[in-house]
């Protein structure tokens, strides 16, 4: 037993500082669009938050690769924890709405290398035969910073004022940084042989993540096709609170609730998975996962109340802890270490560009026809792609690329 729990020592340590740090971003996220409101009185500008990130990753996402895998990933980490920090701390003094997007846009960028630094430092830090049950329990913090970062961001702001809840924002990512200094580098990094960062460079290793997917076309074709089925229900939660409260009649009250209740369904489907990772194989949580989500989505277009909406979104929080655990450990068991951070960069690029090309679509759509009729058109072609993928992955004889080292004995 002590063994057991001192190996779950740095991961748990890891699981903490990505809990702290997911927090924090839930408190800003409740602050910012409340802040840029205030300041313009404008819904486009609060919408104009959801393109900030997709278009930075345009922007950054062909170089942050060449940068994050020749580096400490840990150290990246921390630096972009304390950047952001920097930054949010900064937003209370921004003199007007351009300056506080110029902020944003910097926070983006610290953002956009925390994505592989962390998804290639947890792949290390973290044993194959531990990376499930790991994946299982962050989706469980997750979830609860979910449920937990927009009601301490709404206190925040009751008892104190918005300057102070982003002040005090800043201090959960210095905290999450902190916690990281205890864990252990997983790798050397050697100074005189880290390559400037040159275009020559930068196109050079997108040669190599090229060549690499080419090599491994299953890997390439599994993830980008679950990117873009994904992209349906990034597309649709961009019209979320448009569609909940003009086209179902939902109160704000309601959608605030309807929310705590989707968070409460991602923890009971984490926790479920969590003790029970072990039963379940990577090809089953991938697909019930995917499928049972999309169906969640087709529930919630074609809601007509609390209720019946209520239920979708239950279901589809349940589910996306199956889907994204199981891709997660996928995608961490079948990429290189070596590459992780431009894979993944190449990867985010891709999802990106898609994102920004469908939310100015779903919203044109909306205008031309109907917000309704756009969000079960995309709920129903989601749940179509999605069975068209399982269906893919069940009769796909590449089963090595799921297969799992066995597991300790508990």
């Amino acid at each position: 037993m002590n063994k057991k729990l001192k190996d779950w020592k740095d991961p748990a340590i890891l699981l903490t500082s990505l809990g702290i740090a997911g927090i924090g971003d839930f408190i800003y996220l409740v602050a910012i669009n409340i802040i840029v409101y205030q300041m313009t009185g404008s819904a486009a500008a609060v919408a104009g938050l959801w393109i900030i990130g997709p278009i930075v990753n345009i922007l950054t996402k062909f170089w942050t690769g060449s940068f994050i895998d020749y580096r400490s990933k840990r150290k990246v980490i921390i630096a972009t924890y304390l950047l952001r920090a920097g930054f949010i701390a900064l937003i209370p003094y921004a003199p007007n709405i351009v300056g506080i997007y110029v902020i944003l846009v910097f926070l983006s960028i610290a953002k956009s290398f925390f994505g592989p630094s962390s998804t290639t430092y947890t792949t290390m830090l973290v044993p194959k035969l531990k990376r499930k049950r790991f994946n299982s329990i962050r989706s469980v913090t997750s979830s609860g910073a979910f449920i937990i970062g927009p009601a301490i961001g709404g206190t925040l702001i009751l008892l104190s004022s918005i300057q102070a809840t982003l002040w005090i924002n800043a201090i959960f990512f210095v905290i999450a940084a902190l916690l990281l200094l205890g864990l252990p580098e997983q790798e050397e990094i050697d100074r005189e042989t880290i390559p400037k960062m040159t275009v020559a460079q930068v196109w050079s290793d997108f040669t190599v993540v090229k060549q690499f997917l080419s090599e491994n076309k299953y890997i390439a074709i599994i993830y980008l096709s679950f990117i873009l089925v994904m992209i349906f229900s990034f597309a649709m939660d961009a019209q979320e609170v448009v569609f909940t409260q003009q086209v179902i009649g939902l109160s704000e009250v309601d959608y605030s609730l309807l929310i705590s209740i989707t968070g409460i369904g991602s923890v009971s489907g984490g926790v479920l998975l969590t003790i029970f990772s072990s039963k379940f194989s990577l090809r089953f949580m991938i697909v019930l996962g995917l499928v049972m989500t999309a169906v969640g989505y087709v529930l919630y277009a074609f809601s007509w109340s609390f209720l019946t909406i209520t239920i979708g979104f239950l279901i589809l929080g349940f589910f996306n802890v199956f889907m994204n655990t199981g891709m997660a450990t996928f995608y961490q068991n079948n990429i290189p270490v070596a590459l992780m951070g431009r894979v993944t960069s190449i990867f985010q690029l891709v999802q990106s560009v898609v994102q920004v090309l469908f939310i100015l679509g779903i919203g044109i759509l909306a205008d031309v026809i109907s917000l309704r009729v756009t969000i079960v058109g995309m709920a129903s072609i989601m749940l179509l792609a999605s069975i068209v993928f399982s269906y893919f992955v069940l009769k796909s004889q590449k089963a090595a690329f799921y297969q799992e080292e066995e597991e300790e004995v508990r």
